[in-house]
Formats: structure tokens, C-alpha cells, sequence
């Protein structure tokens, strides 16, 4: 389809894809998902690669809409005055409007050895490492997987299913977005499956060598293959490209999504800092998010204001391995409550909540406009106005 409107969107993720796909409801937008792979990654299935029980990617064919012009390849710089991005194998694609949607990946690990001897997951290329690298240690290797958050415990899970002999360094808490109950119940599944559980203030990492990982408390783990999962970074296209960010590297955007600098360029997913207080880097996130992007840049182009965002996400799910899961509910504003299920409906949940976010992928690309997200977050105006009004006094 070409237009006479050109809105490219960087990056193919679960926030950038369903941006491009809901773009298509206006025949005069041409939209190019520009993203570095030619597949599209199912990042809530990485553990599962690590395991071995699924390669967690999907043809774009699948989930893109008919309109959209995929373009394999990465985005090195933004030029917002010339309104356009330069392209790491040169050329540049000039547009009427942006969506940054570049996600998250690995944190730079801060612990001496971590960099050099641990196996990050975050991304398809880590994860596809990673699973070669257990594929070729023997079955008695002792894994260390460093990281008490989703990633980890899933990781954890996943291999002493198939029988790897694992500890899972946390940190101070296992699991810290839980509230205690669910903990108690991912701490009970663990066990089932024989993880070893290091938590509190001695389960610091210092240190990470090659056959060893060393805590805080002085004691020496050792370690054949060791698992990096704590922490998430973004991207520093937008820092490079001159454009206002948070502390970690987010873009900055209004509560509509657009950025603070350019109101042609709109932000979304993991990579996006609303009023400086972005969501809970999450797939859930990310749809309702890249939604609201697509929604800005078509209300632009109709002359109107944009609406400011108010959905919210209301849920984690973990697994424990293929058989186990739990669900933590949570209130609106994001912060666990008692609520949880688990064991084989936990499982079977976090599978739907896995499937889920494909098929609205899907659906949006047949039918653009059509995705709704059920939930809101009640509190984002109070939080929002609670930060306003701390601002003076931090000046």
C-alpha cells in the first residue's frame, strides 16, 4: 500500500507490531516496521528456548498487517529535524511521523567476571547461545542462574525440569513484585523441582569467574555454566540521537506518548518513560501502550489532540517449569494483592497469557482499530500529580 503519510516504526516487538498493524486503518498511511531480525520473537518464551521446549519466534507473515513494509535492518541514529533515521547498512528512511518501539534487552552487568562469564537471556541471539552451551555441558553441570525476577525463576524452573542441578541467586528477595503468599507458593514450586533458593542479604553477587560465582556473604558457588537474569537496559538510539531520556535510557514522552522534544516522534513498550514514570517493563504493557502510540499519531494526522494514556496492567504470570505456574493478581494500580493461583492452572494460564498476545497481534492486523485493553490504572493521575507536586521542592 503507499500513502501519502509515512510513519515508521522502529522496532518489531509486541508494542511495535501492534502500533504498525493498527496504523493500516487509514488508506492514505504507508507504514515501515523497520526491526533487525526477519522473525518476530516471542520474548515471554525465551526460557522455553533456554529448555529447549520451544524456539520462541514467528514468521512476521503471520502477524503483520498486509499494508506494513517490513524492513530488515537497524536504526543507528534519528534525525528529528530532517525527520528522518540513518540505517546501520546505509540509506536513510525519511517520515511524516515515528514510533519508537525499540524494547529492552540485557543491563550491562556492573559485577567483575559477569560480563565475561555469564550467559545473559534476554534477547533471541542470548538465549539461542545459552541453550548451545547447556546442549553441550554434561548433565551433572551445576547451573547457577543470578536473578530472583520472572526471567530467572523461569529459567530456573525449566532446567531442573529436565533435570539440571540449579541454584538461583536472588538477591534480597525472591521475586519482589509478589506479594508474600504467591512468594510463598513459587518458593514451594521451586522446591518441588529441586532449585536451590538463595535469597536475603548474603546472596548479593560480587563476583563471577569462570567456575565460580562468589556472594556478598563470602561464600563461593561453583558454577559451570552461570545465568545472568537480573536486571533490563534499553537502547541509546534515542540518547544518541539528542533526544531527552530518563536515567536508564527510555525516551521521555507526555502522557499522550509523544516525545517532550519532537511531536512527531511517539514512544512506546519497554523504550518509553510517560511523564518519567513508565510502566513495568511487560509484555502486558506493551499492548495497550502500542496501541495508544498508533492512536496519537492517527489523532495528529486527523488535526485532533491526543488522548493521555490510562491503561494499566493488573497480573504477572510465572512458570515452574511445563506443568506448574503462578498467576499473581494485582490491584489497577500494579502492586500485588493476595489473590493467586497455581500449580496445573497456573500453568495452563500463564500458556493462555503466553498465546494471548500472538492472537491480538493477529486480530489487529485482520481488524485495525479493534483492540481494547480491559483495564485501567486508577492511581497513574495521583501518582502523576503526587510527582508535579514534589518537583519544586527538588529544584
Amino acid at each position: 500500500m503507499t500513502g501519502n503519510i509515512d510513519v515508521v516504526v522502529i522496532g518489531g516487538g509486541y508494542a511495535g507490531v501492534i502500533a504498525a498493524n493498527r496504523l493500516t486503518q487509514r488508506d492514505d498511511v504507508a507504514v515501515t516496521l523497520i526491526n533487525p531480525r526477519p522473525t518476530f520473537v516471542e520474548r515471554i518464551r525465551l526460557h522455553q528456548l533456554v529448555g529447549g521446549s520451544d524456539d520462541a519466534v514467528i514468521d512476521f507473515q503471520e502477524i503483520l498487517a498486509d499494508g506494513v513494509r517490513l524492513m530488515v535492518d537497524t536504526v543507528t541514529r534519528i534525525d528529528a529535524a530532517e525527520r528522518r533515521v540513518t540505517l546501520a547498512t546505509g540509506g536513510t528512511v525519511g517520515y511524516d511521523y515515528l514510533i519508537y518501539a525499540v524494547g529492552s534487552g540485557s543491563a550491562d552487568p556492573q559485577v567483575p567476571g559477569a560480563a565475561d562469564f555469564a550467559y545473559p537471556t534476554a534477547s533471541l541471539e542470548e538465549a539461542q547461545r545459552l541453550r548451545s552451551v547447556l546442549d553441550a555441558a554434561p548433565a551433572t553441570a551445576l547451573v547457577t542462574v543470578v536473578g530472583g525476577g520472572p526471567l530467572g525463576i523461569e529459567t530456573a524452573a525449566e532446567l531442573a525440569e529436565l533435570g539440571r542441578t540449579v541454584t538461583l541467586v536472588c538477591g534480597e528477595q525472591l521475586g519482589p513484585y509478589l506479594h508474600p503468599r504467591g512468594r510463598r507458593s513459587v518458593a514451594k514450586g521451586l522446591s518441588k523441582l529441586g532449585v536451590t533458593v538463595l535469597e536475603g542479604p548474603g546472596a548479593k553477587v560480587t563476583g563471577v569467574t569462570r567456575d565460580a560465582v562468589r556472594l556478598s556473604n563470602g561464600r563461593k558457588l561453583p558454577s559451570t555454566v552461570t545465568i545472568w537474569t537480573a536486571g533490563f537496559g534499553v537502547p541509546d538510539l534515542a540518547a544518541r540521537s539528542g533526544l531527552s531520556t530518563d536515567a536508564v535510557g527510555r525516551l521521555l514522552t507526555d502522557e499522550t506518548l509523544t516525545s517532550v522534544d519532537d511531536e512527531r516522534i511517539v514512544a512506546t513498550g519497554d523504550a518509553a518513560a510517560p511523564s518519567d514514570l513508565p510502566l513495568r517493563m511487560s509484555c502486558q504493557a506493551a499492548l495497550p501502550l502500542g496501541s495508544h502510540a498508533a492512536d496519537t499519531v492517527l489523532s495528529r494526522m486527523a488535526g485532533e489532540q491526543p488522548a493521555d494514556f490510562r491503561k494499566g496492567i493488573a497480573a504477572m504470570c510465572v512458570s515452574l517449569g511445563r506443568r506448574a505456574g503462578v498467576f499473581q493478581f494485582a490491584h489497577r494500580d500494579d502492586t500485588a494483592m493476595r489473590l493467586h493461583l497455581r500449580g496445573r492452572l497456573g500453568a495452563k494460564i500463564k500458556e493462555a497469557a503466553c498465546t494471548s498476545p500472538v492472537k491480538q497481534l493477529v486480530d489487529e492486523a485482520r481488524n485495525p482499530g479493534s483492540h481494547t485493553w480491559p483495564v485501567n490504572d486508577a492511581k497513574r493521575r495521583q501518582r502523576l500529580q503526587a510527582k508535579r507536586d514534589e518537583e519544586p521542592a527538588t529544584r
